[in-house]
């Protein structure tokens, strides 16, 4: 199976829990790439890897019924789910549709604004990707990569359960941003700006997550990316894995039991030369 088949499984299986498990995390991420590069009315904006939704829905409201919001995703249940979500919102004028990041196609021209958030470093080529992406943006137009910045010490440390059975494919540094162009800002400018971008800089920002509890932070690891590591723990093997998450996020609990752990993040900006 390819990596890309591979990630449309993944997000198929995960498109119903997926940003619902009661963790305010993928919308506040979304949040701080709107206010780093906030949608303009009539706008002509792109999302690339749109998931449920988390930028597209508020880049439809910013752009107005005038403007042209366009999702797109590699999973076809996260590409119902957005839908659903913007038939809900009342927003109409909202167009989502499967694609492969790799290699979008689509009919709408060139758009003022293409963003991806969170999806970069699950392609397989992603200076590729970049440079494909950079004939879907007008000249003068704007692209906003938002990747993750360094792991939280105390977050880490509850992912490591999943170490000792994690295959190489799983150990990619690029999603821990342990070292490559994900490692650093430095790295991700000279990604974007290699594949023919200018004007790149880097808005950084943090944001805290808040897990009530054992279950929930559980709930949250098997509704993203990261159900992909439970499904490499063997079955009888799982409640010691969560036995001993538990051990450590108690290690790091407030009072009250609940686990706040820092996100940073990294929104890589830049425009497409005239």
């Amino acid at each position: 199976m390819s990596q890309s088949a591979r990630t449309a499984a993944l997000f198929d299986a995960v498109a119903e829990t997926y940003d619902s498990v009661g963790v305010d995390f993928f919308q506040p991420i979304a949040r701080g790439l709107l206010a780093a590069m906030p949608p303009r009315p009539g706008g002509r904006w792109l999302d690339i890897g749109c998931g449920r939704g988390a930028v597209l829905l508020p880049v439809a409201e910013g752009v107005g019924p005038q403007g042209r919001p366009v999702g797109l995703d590699i999973s076809p249940a996260m590409v119902e789910q957005a839908r659903l979500a913007a038939r809900q919102r009342g927003l109409a004028h909202v167009r989502v549709a499967v694609g492969d990041a790799m290699a979008p196609s689509l009919e709408d021209g060139r758009f003022d604004t293409v963003s991806s958030c969170l999806v970069l470093f699950f392609l397989p080529d992603p200076a590729a990707a970049l440079r494909a992406w950079l004939g879907l943006i007008e000249p003068g137009g704007r692209l906003g990569i938002t990747t993750f910045g360094p792991a939280d010490p105390r977050w880490q440390h509850i992912d490591e359960v999943f170490e000792p059975y994690l295959p190489s494919r799983l150990r990619d540094a690029r999603t821990s941003g342990t070292k490559g162009p994900f490692a650093s800002d430095a790295g991700m400018e000279r990604l974007v700006s290699e594949a023919g971008y200018g004007e790149v800089r880097t808005v950084s920002g943090s944001v805290p997550v808040v897990f009530a509890s054992l279950e929930q932070w559980r709930s949250f690891s098997l509704s993203t990316g990261q159900r992909l590591m439970w499904q490499a723990v063997p079955e009888d093997r799982r409640p010691e894995v969560l036995a001993e998450a538990g051990r450590r996020l108690a290690a790091h609990a407030r009072p009250d039991g609940s686990v706040v752990f820092d996100q940073a993040i990294r929104h890589t900006l830049a425009v497409r030369p005239r």
